[in-house]
């Protein structure tokens, strides 16, 4: 840092702008990282006689990327793409660069590079924890962790590592070997020699985690191997999970044998013993029959709020027979002791959740609102007898959310505060009653009928006066409660509209709600000459909130931005939820094309400011398209589907922008090859 201060010094100095052309060399990784951004950015020269610890000659857009390591540290090289084809982990390098301003800290653009010869890895590494990593103080560094394989992933020319530390999960990144058997490291305690790198987002270029670029397999000292076989493990109960007898092991795989409850090749397994029940994370896809007897050898984690195995592997072990589910009512479910098992509950149908990607039915049992699940893949013709105000008995995986926020006193217990049933197939439902006969349009033609009787009565049987009052009388008890029945059936059956017509999370209008808005907004258009406009809102990257900060996170983001969307646009617009992360503004009656694109610039910046969530800062942006017509281009099909072309050019051009819908553009993007996707 001397030649620094010394440049500071010089810039003051007469003859500044001399000093400014011709600035001090850097001679050292640690002077070339550890400089501030402002600094790089003026563009220093760089020597450094360094080691190579990683490179990856197709890191793309033209470019390869390279680690060097000399006595001092670390730094990363922007290295243009076939400059060298090959740089072998452990070649000692002469490189002069100039520093630059990167994404994340300072590094090394424009190299030239001279091979020296073979030398080996930096002996010295810096012995570094989780939470140092992903602070970034120790970007650039060749560092040392140990921990647990947890699984691997080969993606292209590369294959990460998950690494489960001692105090959180980290990527280990290293260039593919063709006779490297990765599979062999999962669940071996390892020490991972590798170069620390931030994990950016692509919205701000913001350092949102960590990861290691390992050189590879040379890089990796097996501490304790992997079990050969982990269905040999000795067979753990259900109910020992995260249990004071199993931290000295709780990073590694356990085994657990059990009942087959539910399988959804590729995504879950569910399993039932004699002690309790459990779900596992899994990608293998074996198919295997409900009441199979299996093994699962997984990774304990608290998932959300539940006790799963991750990264889990099964075999069958023989077939059995299914396990009968238990009755239970909601509050017996709320003692918190059934998570996970197949349980067997009634309630009354009030409606779906039409957000909702799989078919997700809303129960109304006692004071209790349960949501019983059935993926779409799965949903049949039988779906078509399950009508709302019908009783249903639902079979399915009981799945608890736990409040951690408020626990028993004195016990440090949390508490249940809701569950959902995780359904198998059509035939989990059963419809116990159909909805009842007994409906306002009944009740008024009863109505009619006794009244009609009444007044023949009257004429008839005059003589019976006395009689005949107090019969009378009778009957407008009757009728009287039978109005205030006819009330609540049409408040009910509102309250029913309601749920169906809004969105459960944010409140806003539905596919089905919009679609019925635009309709009318048609109408009305033609009929005043005028025109209308739909903004198709989508969130950039919402899966990696999801990801990362979890889904409570993302309903969190879901439910800020539809209330900005409200706060931003007309009282008589009308905005809608039609996915999981996608929102339609509907403008009608609009004379001037261009407040929907004033609207949506607004929007863009708007919707661009981070969401407080807990301790966390989360960072948000949307894409928007944008559709206008007006007289014969009045179609609902084609506004939404000319709305939704124009975002995809949105995503396309980078996110974080609107686009709106033009023919010409519409066939550039006819005519653009298929393919790509945005999130």
């Amino acid at each position: 840092m001397l030649v620094l201060l010394l440049a500071s010094l010089a810039s003051t100095a007469p003859g500044w702008a001399a000093a400014e052309k011709k600035l001090p060399t850097l001679t050292t990784a640690h002077a070339a990282h550890d400089i501030s951004s402002r600094e790089a950015a003026r563009g220093f020269p760089v020597h450094l006689r360094a080691v190579v610890t990683y490179y990856d000659p197709n890191l793309g857009h033209g470019y390869a990327a390279l680690f060097v390591n000399d006595e001092t540290g670390g730094i990363f090289v922007r290295v243009p793409a076939d400059t060298i084809p090959s740089l072998p982990p452990g070649t000692l390098i002469d490189m002069q660069g100039v520093s630059a301003n990167g994404s994340f800290a300072p590094y090394v653009v424009s190299p030239q590079i001279r091979i020296i010869g073979p030398s080996h890895l930096p002996e010295n590494a810096f012995r570094v924890t989780h939470a140092s990593l992903f602070s970034g103080v120790d970007d650039g560094k060749w560092v040392e962790v140990d921990g647990i394989i947890r699984s691997f992933a080969e993606v292209g020319h590369t294959v990460t590592l998950q690494l489960s530390m001692a105090d959180g999960m980290i990527g280990v990144t290293m260039m593919k070997e063709p006779d490297a058997d990765y599979s062999s490291l999962i669940d071996a305690k390892v020490r991972v020699h590798a170069n620390s790198s931030p994990l950016l987002s692509r919205i701000k270029f913001q350092m949102i985690g960590a990861r290691l670029m390992a050189p590879g397999m040379m890089a990796i000292k097996i501490l304790e191997p992997a079990p050969k076989d982990p269905f040999n493990e000795p067979i753990l109960p259900a109910d020992h999970l995260l249990q004071w007898d199993q931290v000295s092991v709780l990073n590694h795989r356990v085994h657990l044998r059990g009942t087959v409850t539910l399988q959804r090749p590729g995504s879950s397994l569910c399993i039932h013993d004699s002690s309790g029940a459990v779900c596992a994370r899994t990608e293998q896809d074996t198919p295997l029959a409900v009441g199979d007897v299996a093994d699962v050898a997984g990774f304990e984690a608290i998932e959300g709020e539940a006790h799963v195995l991750t990264d889990a592997a099964y075999r069958r072990v023989s077939s059995g027979k299914p396990i009968a589910a238990e009755p239970l009512t909601p509050e017996e479910v709320l003692n918190g002791m059934h998570d996970a098992q197949l349980i067997q509950i009634e309630g009354q149908l009030i409606g779906r959740d039409l957000a909702s990607s799989d078919t997700t039915l809303m129960l109304s049992s006692g004071n209790y609102i349960i949501a019983a699940i059935l993926p779409k893949r799965l949903t049949g013709a039988d779906t078509s007898a399950w009508q709302n105000g019908s009783k249903l008995r639902v079979t399915g995986i009981c799945s608890i959310r736990l409040d951690v926020e408020k626990s028993a006193v004195g016990e440090g217990i949390a508490v249940a505060r809701s569950f959902r049933v995780l359904m198998r197939s059509p035939g989990d439902v059963i419809v116990v009653q159909k909805p009842s006969w007994w409906t306002p349009d009944h009740a008024a033609v009863v109505l009619a009928l006794a009244l009609g009787g009444a007044l023949l009565v009257l004429v008839w049987v005059m003589f019976l006066r006395r009689r005949l009052e107090r019969q009378t009388m009778q009957m407008r008890e009757q009728a009287e409660l039978l109005q205030e029945q006819t009330v609540l059936l049409r408040e009910s059956e509102e309250r029913f509209r309601h749920l169906a017509l809004h969105d459960g999370l944010t409140g806003l209008a539905t596919r089905l709600l919009l679609q019925d808005r635009i309709d009318v907004a048609i109408v009305g258009a033609r009929r005043h000459q005028t025109g209308l406009a739909l903004l198709m809102v989508d969130l950039d990257k919402f899966k990696e909130i999801n990801d990362t900060y979890g889904h409570a996170a993302g309903d969190e983001v879901l439910r800020v931005t539809a209330d900005r969307l409200l706060e931003t646009v007309r009282k008589s617009d009308t905005v809608a939820r039609i996915g999981g992360d996608e929102f339609v503004v509907l403008f009608p009656e609009l004379s001037d094309p261009h407040i929907a694109e004033r609207t949506a610039l607004n929007l863009v910046k708007t919707l661009a400011a981070p969401i407080s969530y807990e301790c966390c800062e989360l960072p948000v942006s949307v894409s928007i398209g944008v559709c206008a017509a007006s007289g014969e281009e009045l179609d609902a099909d084609t506004l939404l589907k000319n709305a939704d072309a124009a975002l995809y050019r949105a995503k396309a051009r980078g996110r974080g922008c609107f686009e709106v819908h033009s023919s010409d553009a519409a066939l550039a993007q006819s005519e653009a090859p298929a393919g790509q996707s945005f999130g």
